[in-house]
């Protein structure tokens, strides 16, 4: 795997190299926001995973995740805060990335977090100019989805620039239409491990998956007050 790790603080980029190369990963170190992002843009095809802090020199976090985002809707983003805040982590999730750690944080627990996201990407397809015509693994009257080429169409259309992250919570909840999930559940299915709690994270995600969905036709994703939400395109004619 190939890491790009934007952290302003030497100790923990070289803390967090001897645990890259005992994975067998390679990672390159940025200390600016800004040269984070332009080491991103000038091979954004190299780059497996990122790790990125909020607060940066020259430009923060939040906007570096952003301007990623416009460049790729795929490359996992994990953001590393210092802040405690819900709303700087919502907002840190709300800019692009698919998941956070909050600093202080465990070595191992980065990589745990790592491994779990990139094992839920790895399925993109980059090369295969052919994977449009694939056979799609879920078909409903007015929706369509492929995991192989990660492709999602409403009505026709394709559902652009979704994230690793938020093509899984799509997928977690269409392949079982009309069935309720509690945040609980799509925290344990879609990010492979347990968020104690951390109910806002599947809430920003589907904040702005339904944000995307919305660009191209009816909201397909449903919530049932109280309990979670659940997929249901009966009404998106």
């Amino acid at each position: 795997m190939n890491i790009l790790m934007i952290e302003d603080n030497e100790s923990v980029s070289e803390m967090m190299q001897m645990f890259f190369l005992n994975e067998g990963w390679e990672a390159v170190f940025k200390y600016d926001g800004k040269e984070g992002l332009e080491a991103f843009a000038a091979e954004p095809e190299k780059w497996d995973m990122i790790t990125l802090d909020l607060n940066l020199p020259s430009m923060d976090g939040m906007m570096v995740a952003r301007e990623i985002r416009k460049i790729s809707s795929t490359v996992p983003i994990i953001m590393l805060t210092a802040r405690d805040s819900e709303s700087d982590q919502v907002i840190g999730l709300e800019m692009g990335a698919d998941d956070y750690v909050t600093k202080p944080f465990s070595p191992l627990t980065l990589i745990a977090r790592i491994k779990a996201l990139h094992r839920r990407s790895e399925l993109v397809d980059k090369t295969t100019p052919e994977a449009s015509d694939a056979t799609f693994d879920i078909v409903t009257d007015h929706f369509k989805m492929n995991t192989k080429t990660r492709e999602a169409y409403l009505n026709g259309q394709p559902i652009d620039g979704l994230t690793p992250k938020e093509f899984d919570l799509l997928y977690t909840l269409a392949k079982k239409p009309r069935q309720v999930f509690s945040r609980e559940q799509l925290l344990e299915l879609v990010w492979d491990y347990q968020y104690f709690g951390d109910e806002r994270t599947v809430d920003a995600h589907i904040k702005k998956l339904r944000q995307k969905i919305e660009k191209v036709g009816p909201q397909i994703i449903q919530t049932v007050w109280g309990v979670g939400y659940k997929f249901d395109d009966a009404g998106a004619a």
